[in-house]
């Protein structure tokens, strides 16, 4: 087996990871002050509900419509040219977003991003899966949701520095920043191939895939390769629909591992984190901190998910995931209702622990493994678009939330729903590692 290209490979697909992180976790720094200066803007009479639903939702809003219909460019022009038209698509948010000075365009420049992230779920973790070994396939996927991390990590930073150095308007600075990566991104994705198992099944090009092998594996694997993808081909209706009894178990396992990947909270803490703090009492000088905190703990322990996920599995790391969820929002809660402030950082931190090492390295390797050849990308579309419509309605409720019932009862609820996701890792969850995406077609498909 050849790793040089295959690594390069991997790792510039997983940047679109890196942009997902970065442009989901940058309006964190400048939502308040979003919401000062349109404070004059509501939906049914609340200013609350038209910040949480348009300013901050609607990138939001565009990853759910992105996760939707990522499948169809996916498809059509390929996992590479999705990914090009995503580097373009993030630019041009960043771009216009930062610009404007009205809620709703700025709202239509966040939503345009939004598609983005939300056809990146779908894009990179289906390239990389598609052309990593069953034996790599885990950490070489999770190098997506590293990159989602670093680029969380990176905005968190640069949020800060922009806020203690730029006074006027630092909002614009902080969304704006991100076109720079974002145009390096497009350009360096030229570089990667197409993917071989796509070139097979949609494009019928054996020649073309076989070229891509022989520059990941030894010359006597590079036939098994193409034998093994052929076997599936040759035995798919590529006209059957996503929705049939055969494929009930993938569908069930790809809708609950999404659904709990939200109702852990991660995405309400993540956007709102600046604000959770200030809640519990801190400093302006300490959130900032404390978010930039929320940053590296983040990173620090997706690297040691990633470095698991083929030792592990898939499944132990969820075990551990659920159990950290469960102990750190229990503890969190009682923080909020006893005013216990010190301990709400260390509590959050671990949380973030916990979410690392658990959902966020496995959710996207997860998704992108269960479903067949010929209907990954659909079946990718449809357990990112579970993600995402949550990870749309669950932070835009979080301030209406927060005023109504506080705090403590948002992460008891959180933490309640956690103990049904270690039931489900229990019963249900199958343990996918080191096994080939066709081998796994088998199991979970009875085929």
């Amino acid at each position: 087996m050849k790793s040089n290209r295959l690594g390069f490979w991997a790792l510039t697909a997983a940047l679109a990871g890196f942009l997902f992180g970065f442009d989901t976790i940058v309006i964190n720094g400048a939502e308040q002050d979003l919401q000062n200066l349109w404070k004059d803007f509501t939906l049914n009479g609340s200013n609350d509900l038209f910040h949480g639903w348009i300013v901050v939702g609607s990138a939001l809003w565009g990853t759910v419509v992105g996760a939707m219909l990522g499948g169809f460019p996916n498809d059509r022009i390929g996992r590479k040219n999705s990914l090009i038209l995503i580097g373009v698509l993030y630019t041009i948010s960043a771009l216009g977003s930062a610009s404007v000075s009205d809620p709703w365009l700025f709202a239509v420049f966040r939503f345009i991003g939004g598609l983005g992230v939300g056809a990146s779920t779908i894009a990179a973790p289906a390239f990389v899966s598609e052309i990593a070994p069953a034996n790599k396939r885990g950490r070489l996927v999770a190098l997506y949701q590293l990159n989602i991390v670093f680029g969380i990590l990176v905005a968190f930073v640069s949020n800060s520095l922009i806020a203690q150095n730029i006074d006027a308007e630092a909002w614009r600075w902080m969304i704006g920043i991100e076109a720079l990566p974002a145009l390096i991104y497009t350009i360096i994705v030229f570089g990667i191939p197409k993917s071989p198992r796509w070139l097979i099944l949609k494009k019928n090009d054996e020649a073309a895939a076989r070229k891509i092998f022989e520059a990941i594996y030894q010359p006597e694997e590079v036939e098994d390769q193409i034998a093994l993808v052929r076997e599936t081909v040759e035995h798919e209706d590529k006209s059957e629909a996503l929705f049939k009894k055969k494929y009930k178990f993938p569908l069930f396992l790809a809708f609950a591992i999404s659904f709990f990947n939200q109702f852990s909270g991660i995405n309400a803490l993540l956007y709102y984190a600046r604000r959770i703090f200030s809640e519990a009492g801190l400093g302006e000088d300490a959130v900032f901190l404390s978010t930039v905190g929320i940053g590296i703990a983040n990173f620090i322990f997706t690297i040691l998910g990633v470095v698991l996920i083929d030792k592990l599995g898939r499944k132990q790391l969820m075990y551990i995931g659920s159990i950290g969820y469960i102990l750190t929002l229990a503890t969190t809660s009682l923080a909020f209702a006893f005013n216990w402030t010190s301990a709400i950082p260390p509590a959050l931190f671990l949380f973030i622990g916990a979410h690392a090492i658990g959902q966020g390295a496995v959710i996207w390797v997860f998704i992108s493994e269960i479903f067949p050849n010929h209907l990954r990308s659909k079946g990718q579309a449809f357990g990112t678009s579970v993600h995402w419509w949550l990870a749309a309605i669950i932070p835009a409720m979080v301030p209406a939330l927060f005023t109504s019932i506080g705090p403590s009862m948002v992460f008891a609820i959180f933490a309640i729903f956690m103990v049904f996701q270690l039931l489900f890792v229990w019963k249900f969850m199958p343990e996918t590692k080191g096994k080939s995406l066709e081998e796994l077609e088998k199991d979970l498909t009875h085929a």
